[in-house]
């Protein structure tokens, strides 16, 4: 049986003296209420820290007991190498400190995953424990650990799971200079910079951003090195189908050029089809007309050869052509 002060608890220990246990000896809590704790008609343990004092009273504390159970089940929780969860309850220099059952323990800033080094006083994180040290009153323990291993059992889910030419929803995490990273299922996955568009791609940024979703092909599964590598232009029709279909050499069309090289000029001839204007051609409509191409420029061009199956077309110009003819 117990009674609620301002201060604390009166607890009846089947004594002449009854006792009392201050507030700050119930939880390591300190935002907790004592009633919130200790339940009344509820029996307890406790530990005496104080002998009766003046008025006859003992000191009683139940944190100590409730800690000295923890340290007992983490004990137990590091043998058998499971996860707990802990609440954060300071930000500090090299790390953050936390409490588990009325247990402090330290996470070192190495040992936090990217997306627990930015977590709050009373966030809750789940942790693994490196060093525990009852004697010491050490325990040291580790959130990067319990992501490691849970991305270990991800990973292995989403191997078994998957196969080449499977099309998946994934979520741009990265990007980079040679393509982005593609979460699926758990799993970053590469996307290359030529698997992006069937278009002339100049960097990833053009057409993607991270956190964008999309639709992406599986193109190749590494199991030995665990490494997944996607597409998103297949995701769509292949356009050089289309050109096989259309074109045939001799044709005359009309193209935008897209990017220029020191060996000649690409043209767009159709969405997605770029063909190659060699550089002496190129020269030869620059001299004639007085001006320079560049990127965006339109105009007339002659399908030279074609091998729509090796993804490659020459390009000749129509007004070059009766020049060289002519003379």
């Amino acid at each position: 049986m117990c009674f609620y002060e301002s201060d604390g608890a009166i607890v009846d220990i089947g004594s002449k003296s009854a006792a009392f246990v201050p507030s700050y000896e119930v939880s390591s809590d300190k935002k907790a209420k004592v009633e919130d704790v200790l339940e009344k008609n509820t029996e307890y343990e406790f530990l005496i820290v104080q002998d009766c004092d003046e008025n006859g009273k003992f000191t009683l504390s139940y944190k100590k007991v409730a800690a000295a159970h923890t340290w007992t089940e983490l004990e137990k929780i590091k043998e058998a190498d499971e996860t707990i969860a802990a609440i954060v309850t300071q930000i500090v220099k090299g790390g953050i400190i936390v409490d588990i059952s009325g247990v402090q323990g330290f996470i070192p800033q190495g040992q936090l995953c990217a997306r627990e080094t930015v977590c709050a006083v009373g966030d809750k994180i789940e942790v693994k424990i490196l060093t525990l040290d009852k004697s010491q009153n050490n325990l040291i323990l580790s959130n990067k650990k319990v992501f490691e291993t849970n991305l270990a059992e991800v990973r292995k889910n989403v191997f078994e799971q998957i196969e080449v030419g499977q099309v998946v929803k994934g979520e741009v995490v990265r990007i980079t200079d040679f393509g982005a990273f593609v979460n699926v299922g758990g799993v970053d996955c590469l996307l290359p910079l030529s698997q992006i568009s069937w278009k002339w791609v100049e960097h990833p940024t053009d057409l993607l951003k991270v956190g964008q979703e999309i639709n992406v092909e599986i193109i190749d599964i590494d199991y030995k090195k665990q490494r997944i590598s996607l597409s998103l232009k297949n995701t769509e029709p292949d356009p050089w189908i289309r050109a096989e279909e259309e074109l045939k050499e001799g044709d005359v069309k009309e193209g935008v050029i897209t990017r220029i090289k020191p060996f000649g000029a690409f043209v767009e001839v159709l969405p997605g089809v770029e063909a190659l204007l060699p550089q002496s051609v190129l020269i030869q409509y620059q001299n004639k007309h007085g001006k320079i191409l560049e990127a965006g420029s339109k105009l007339d061009t002659k399908v030279v050869k074609l091998n729509a199956k090796d993804k490659r077309i020459s390009l000749g110009l129509p007004e070059v052509e009766e020049e060289e003819t002519k003379e």
